[in-house]
Order: structure tokens, then sequence, then C-alpha cells
């Protein structure tokens, strides 16, 4: 009998890879040790990030979860305690139903700032974020506003 997948990460179709790379080059997250709750992501290039500019790093991956599930990311805290590295959107959040959808296969985007007071050099390999899986809750008559998802960033029209 297969074993059914709960949480995890996959390659995102060959289609849909933003940083030019063979599926086989791209490194799924990983967490650092048997402690560790945060899975890294990786970058896919390098860049130099100047102070005040800000960069969208694709990561070829996708996260595959439970509806009643989420993955949070965060900046690795070396990477903001020692540069002044933030996510542009404070934490990133990617809900269940961005996995496979239509506009981009649940490609996850990390969007870095540089509030740092130099610039700071960003290698293909680096670990640049982490993910967090968590469960939420929902409200009493909860509603929804949209029946499915069809994007990424702004795909709720905001």
């Amino acid at each position: 009998m297969k074993e059914q997948k709960v949480r995890g990460f996959e390659v995102v179709n060959s289609a849909y890879i933003k940083v030019q790379m063979t599926e086989d080059e791209v490194k799924l997250p990983m967490r650092g040790d048997a402690g560790s709750a945060g899975y890294d992501f990786f970058s896919n290039e390098t860049i130099t990030l100047n102070v005040g500019g800000k960069h969208l790093f694709w990561t070829n991956v996708k996260a595959y979860m439970q509806q009643n599930e989420l993955l949070e990311i965060h900046i690795r805290s070396s990477l903001g305690v020692k540069y002044g590295l933030v996510l542009s959107n404070g934490t990133g959040i990617i809900d269940s139903s961005y996995y496979g959808n239509p506009e981009n296969d649940g490609n996850i985007g990390i969007s870095i700032t540089n509030r740092g007071e130099a610039p700071v050099l960003v290698k293909k390999g680096d670990r640049i974020a982490q993910g967090i899986f968590k469960q939420y809750l929902l409200a009493d008559e909860d509603q929804v506003l949209h029946a499915s998802r069809t994007g990424g960033f702004g795909s709720t029209k905001r």
C-alpha cells in the first residue's frame, strides 16, 4: 500500500521554474539538525543586496500540506541580526491552496530587503530563510471570499 503524503516539499513543474536550472539542481528545504523546527530555504542565485534594496528569491520549490495547515516563512536569525536583512512582508504565509496553483504551480518566492548599513552578498546555495509548518483554527461562522485560488502574490486582487 502506498503511503499518503502529509506535508513536505517538491520541485515545481519544469514549466514554472523561475531561476534557470534543472529540476535535479533544485535543493529542497531541510532542517539543520534533529532539534530544528524550521526547514532552511536556499538561494538559487548570487546577488548583492544593496542598502535599502530588495530582491525576490524564487526557490523553485512548492510545499504540500493538509488543508488546516500553513507554512510560515521567516528570515534566518543570523541574517537579520548580523546584516539587517528582513523579509519584505514581515512573515511569509504559504497557504495549502497555493500548492499547484495554475499561475505558478506554487513556486515559493522569498522577498528580502536589506535594512542594514552595508551591502550584503548572498551566494547561490546560502540558506536565506526558514519555513515552519503550523496548524491553524477557523472562526465560528467562517466565510471565504473565493472558492479557489488561481495564483500567488496579489491573487486576491490586493
